[in-house]
């Protein structure tokens, strides 16, 4: 099981705050860092968000190994030919280390608070089905970026995804729910002709050395998605058969769980991001632990 954290870059992510994230996720052994790729914080509108594709560039040219990569790029604001050099630009830069993600989009906030089209759903997966494949034609036959597509495992994701991308995510799903996608996965893979991809899986992630410092990070990651008078405890009863919670041996048995279902990578969602000492947990705690 391979392990990389996941930031969600509109929470008021600065641009020291990402450098420290990255050093501390090269420092500790965190094999890549993931981040969201949207304008408009879910919960507090005064959040800052920088550009995405204007982060992982510049984050490349800083580190030296770990891989950078967004989880999503929306097809409704992100032009394939733009987004195809955007990333190329960032692979060059970095060595080879760029994983483009690239779904459909979904919040709609967003779309109104700067003017972007939002189609319907069916619209939105049949323009991410095109653009994957405008995106890997713009690439042509050289280096690329690692392609990575989001969805929830229904057919208008993970078609083209058997198709033309390296890499199939899901977010905040059950092991059972994985087992499903994964097997849906390895079906259209054998249509295209081709061998099943890698089903990785985003998730939530508050985990501790032992109970009081778990509990302490859950309550911090309610408090930083807007659900500051929610118990810990409870959310840790009703969400964590889909979700890293706990303490690092629950948190490994939990990640084993999702390997059996043949997920091959998570990457943990850390809303909490100043807490560097969590990155440092799973680079050389979690991480070892479920290698």
């Amino acid at each position: 099981m391979r392990l990389a954290l996941m930031i969600e870059g509109q929470e008021g992510v600065s641009w020291a705050d990402w450098l420290a994230l990255a050093a501390a996720c090269e420092e500790h052994g965190v094999e890549a860092l993931f981040r969201s790729d949207h304008y408009l914080s879910g919960t507090d509108p005064g959040r800052a968000a920088l550009d995405a594709w204007a982060v992982l560039p510049a984050l490349a040219a800083r580190t030296e190994r770990i891989e950078l990569g967004t989880l999503v790029s929306p097809v409704t604001f992100r032009p394939a030919a733009v987004l195809a050099n955007a990333s190329a630009t960032a692979d060059e830069i970095s060595g080879g280390r760029v994983s483009l993600g690239m779904g459909a989009g979904w919040m709609e906030a967003e779309h109104t608070a700067f003017g972007f089209p939002f189609p319907p759903m069916t619209e939105r997966v049949r323009l991410l089905a095109e653009q994957i494949e405008a995106v890997r034609g713009f690439w042509g036959d050289g280096p690329r970026p690692h392609l990575v597509v989001g969805g929830s495992g229904r057919s208008g994701t993970v078609d083209p995804a058997a198709r033309f991308a390296d890499e199939y995510n899901t977010v905040m799903a059950t092991p059972a729910e994985c087992a499903e996608r994964r097997e849906k996965l390895a079906r259209a893979g054998e249509r295209e002709g081709r061998e099943p991809i890698p089903l990785s899986l985003m998730t939530g992630c508050a985990i501790g050395r032992d109970e009081d410092e778990a509990r302490e990070r859950i309550r911090r990651r309610l408090e930083r998605a807007g659900q500051a008078h929610a118990d810990p405890d409870e959310y840790r009863a009703t969400r964590g058969d889909a979700a890293i919670l706990g303490t690092v041996e629950e948190a490994a048995e939990r990640l084993r769980a999702y390997a059996a279902a043949g997920v091959e990578r998570v990457m943990l969602q850390h809303l909490d991001h100043r807490d560097l000492e969590m990155v440092a947990l799973i680079g050389r705690e979690l991480a070892p632990s479920v290698a």
